[in-house]
């Protein structure tokens, strides 16, 4: 949809099968994955006792929300090509959430590292399971306190008839006043910079400590710095409008295609790398998903007597 214009175009019924076959396949192999590494989580109790890697599971859970919401959408402007006002509202409002959280919940895993190495002896007594679901839900609050205010002035400057019409489920679309659009792009600039600055200062302090080389400390300035790396995609969502507008003024013929292709690219592919960070890197998370997907169980090769397996 031209965002200037009434103008709508479609894909070819073939060229649109491909895409969302594409984008499910992917969409699924992630969400599969990264169910298995909450399903890790879950069913060992020494995870649910390790702020670190509560934080690191909610992060988990939000790129499978997002990417979730992420293929609904994208099904659905295929599908049926327009949605229901209120609940394409519903849907962006966590979609949009889900993003923020995000940098929010990568700023707090970087200073639990920072607290881990500069501070082991205070480290059980600032960082405990409590503040840690506290601070989960500051991130809540954080973004829905970003979203909520322009969604109240969406709600009182439309006609109650307008939520119950059909529109296509864009975050543009329904926020069309200039102004939200403003305050949309300062609050992200904020969020940015508190973050990155954030990110920084843990990485300089554990860079220091890891002069002492110390195993934990050089680990944990690795860590700070994929951090760092997935702050950078997380920054790629804030140019997914321009890019698309930029890219469109040059090749008005390919809209459609350059819309498909900067949204798997900036809402996909960054969400495989919050399991490699832990999933794959870290040597314990690792052992404990390898048994829940490789499970051992006991055979019978005699009466009476029973070898363990691996399955």
């Amino acid at each position: 949809m031209n965002l200037t214009t009434t103008t709508v175009t479609r894909d070819p019924r073939h060229i649109a099968i491909t895409k969302n076959v594409f984008t499910v396949v992917i969409s699924v192999s992630i969400i599969l994955f990264n169910s298995a590494l909450v399903q890790t989580f879950r069913s060992h109790q020494v995870f649910f006792t390790n702020p670190r890697y509560i934080l690191y599971i909610h992060l988990v859970i939000n790129d499978i929300i997002m990417l979730a919401l992420f293929l609904i959408l994208q099904l659905i402007s295929y599908v049926v090509f327009t949605l229901n006002v209120s609940f394409c509202l519903f849907l962006l409002i966590i979609a949009v959430s889900s993003n923020l959280n995000n940098p929010l919940t990568l700023a707090a895993m970087a200073l639990e590292c920072y607290l881990a190495v500069c501070f082991p002896l205070r480290y059980a007594q600032v960082c405990t399971v409590r503040k840690t679901y506290f601070v989960i839900g500051a991130v809540w609050f954080l973004s829905m306190l970003t979203v909520l205010p322009d969604v109240f002035v969406v709600m009182a400057t439309n006609p109650v008839e307008y939520f119950g019409s059909s529109i296509f489920c864009l975050w543009a679309n329904i926020f069309t006043n200039p102004a939200l659009s403003k305050k949309k792009e300062v609050s992200n600039i904020a969020y940015l910079v508190i973050v990155w600055l954030t990110l920084f200062y843990a990485y300089f302090r554990i860079l220091f400590a890891a002069q002492a080389a110390s195993a934990n400390a050089r680990k944990a300035r690795n860590t700070v710095l994929l951090h760092g790396f997935q702050l950078l995609l997380c920054m790629l969502s804030y140019i997914h409008s321009i890019s698309i507008q930029g890219l469109s003024s040059l090749f008005p013929k390919d809209i459609l295609d350059i819309r498909y292709v900067i949204s798997v690219l900036i809402q996909i592919l960054p969400r495989l790398i919050s399991p490699i960070v832990y999933g794959l890197r870290d040597k314990m998370f690792r052992e404990y998903l390898h048994k829940s997907l490789l499970p051992t169980r006991k055979i019978s090769i005699f009466p009476g007597k029973t070898q363990r397996r691996s399955s």
